[in-house]
């Protein structure tokens, strides 16, 4: 394929963010199509881009003879529809998470996926893509640390939308500390804790913020998450390992600070996701369109990480709405899903 041509469904701050990374920073590939619930916006877009044309209806742009893979940035209820009509249409598509906003539709999309046999999902956890937790994955694989026992997180947004409630802290923010759980140790999490700490005085009316999320994964790992959105600051996302021979931390906005090894550490808190994670977006997407241009389709979180995810998430609400208790994880096997 000598080029990748490209439609994205939703340019809203997201959607709008990859259609420019895609045309100005990506190579290989271009947006031939967009779509958005608003019109008028996706045609101011599809004007600003040569050969582009904005098309109304999302299964109509994923139908369309001319696009060969799909961009889903659109609102999370929608994406059960548009994948299965990805699916249905064999193209290969990056789906911004949540693969679906329910366990079981995740997991029938996950089911519809492998009975295709050729996986053609990939779910956009770009955290996966930062150069840091690259090299923390890679040191922890090397055994750097000897045996991975905890793993503490912090996660803060200075400010969330106004319809931000208290479960999508958990749907929507927790879930990235899930699918780094997940990604550095390599294993499913066992079960959700969610504690209510006093609320932010400075938080709307009713949203229990901050959280405190408590992971254990199967074999005994524990995981802390402090999960913090409205602090009117700056974005902070930090993660420490800690093994048997050692710890390193990531996320000080100066690179990795490894506390077995001389180091120190100052700087700058970046202001958005866009600045701490531009790098991470800007690898995901370069990867994805070589993946689907040599005909692998996927370099990075499948369909079936979409749905743990989902699944861990989905415990963690229940944790928050019970009193804080411990709510163990729901998944299939995944050996019973051929091709998953």
């Amino acid at each position: 394929m000598s080029e990748l041509k490209i439609a994205v469904l939703g340019v809203g701050m997201m959607g709008a963010d990859h259609v420019a990374r895609i045309t100005s920073r990506i190579s290989g590939a271009r947006v031939v199509v967009v779509n958005d619930y608003l019109t008028e916006k996706a045609e101011a877009i599809a004007a600003g881009i040569p050969g582009c044309r904005a098309i109304g209806d999302p299964l109509d742009a994923i139908a369309d003879p001319e696009v060969d893979a799909v961009v889903i940035a659109t609102p999370g209820p929608t994406h059960e529809k548009q994948l299965l009509a990805c699916l249905e249409h064999a193209k290969p598509v990056l789906c911004e998470k949540p693969l679906t906003t329910d366990v079981e539709t995740s997991l029938a999309v996950v089911k519809r996926e492998a009975e295709l046999g050729k996986r053609l999902i990939q779910v956009g956890f770009m955290r996966r893509f930062d150069h840091e937790y690259a090299q923390l994955k890679s040191l922890l694989d090397a055994g750097e640390f000897g045996e991975p026992l905890l793993l503490h997180c912090a996660h803060r947004n200075p400010a969330v939308p106004p319809n931000f409630d208290s479960d999508m802290i958990v749907r929507d923010s927790l879930v990235h500390e899930v699918d780094v759980t997940r990604f550095l140790f390599g294993e499913e999490i066992a079960s959700v804790q969610i504690i209510r700490p006093a609320a932010n005085p400075a938080a709307p009316q009713g949203l229990q913020d901050p959280q405190i999320g408590i992971f254990k994964t199967v074999s005994g790992k524990h995981v802390d998450v402090e999960v913090f959105v409205t602090t009117g600051v700056a974005y902070e996302v930090r993660t420490e390992i800690v093994g048997e021979k050692g710890s390193a931390m990531i996320g000080l906005d100066v690179g990795l600070v490894r506390r077995n090894a001389p180091g120190s550490w100052g700087g700058q808190i970046t202001p958005s996701f866009k600045e701490r994670f531009g790098q991470a977006y800007d690898t995901e997407f370069q990867r994805w369109v070589d993946a689907v241009r040599n005909g692998t389709n996927v370099d990075g979180p499948s369909a079936w990480d979409g749905y743990a995810a989902a699944a861990v998430c989905e415990a963690g609400v229940e944790s928050l709405n019970n009193g804080g208790r411990p709510v163990e994880v729901k998944l299939v096997d995944r050996a019973s899903i051929e091709g998953a």
